[in-house]
């Protein structure tokens, strides 16, 4: 992110010796690695939850497309039901009426 050197390390060192003194320079420099690694984790817990977010939109996604998927084998599952229960009732009724045919036949066959 930032390019900071060891020169450049140097230099804010020695401002911050000669501005902060001896005596408080290590009390603020845990001070300020305390601040930046609570910044740190709060930007690694930010970068977490909107990765998180985004693989969840990813999974809603997926499912949707796999539901529209899903609708059309459901409909023709159901279209293939209803023509199987249309050709069973077809083929009731014929059977039916071959039964009430060979009855007919039978009776006019016993009256001669």
């Amino acid at each position: 992110m930032f390019d900071v050197g060891f020169w450049e390390l140097t230099i804010i060192a020695l401002v911050a010796l000669i501005v902060i003194g001896p005596e408080r320079l290590p009390k603020v420099a845990r001070t300020a690695g305390l601040w930046l690694g609570r910044g740190r984790r709060f930007i690694a817990n930010v970068k977490a939850d909107i990765d998180k977010e985004i693989k969840a939109e990813e999974l809603r996604e997926v499912i949707e497309k796999q539901a529209t998927l899903a609708n059309p084998v459901h409909e023709i599952v159901e279209e293939t039901r209803k023509d199987l229960n249309e050709i069973k009732q077809e083929t009731a009724t014929q059977v039916k009426q071959s039964q009430d045919a060979l009855e007919s036949q039978q009776e006019s066959d016993n009256k001669s």
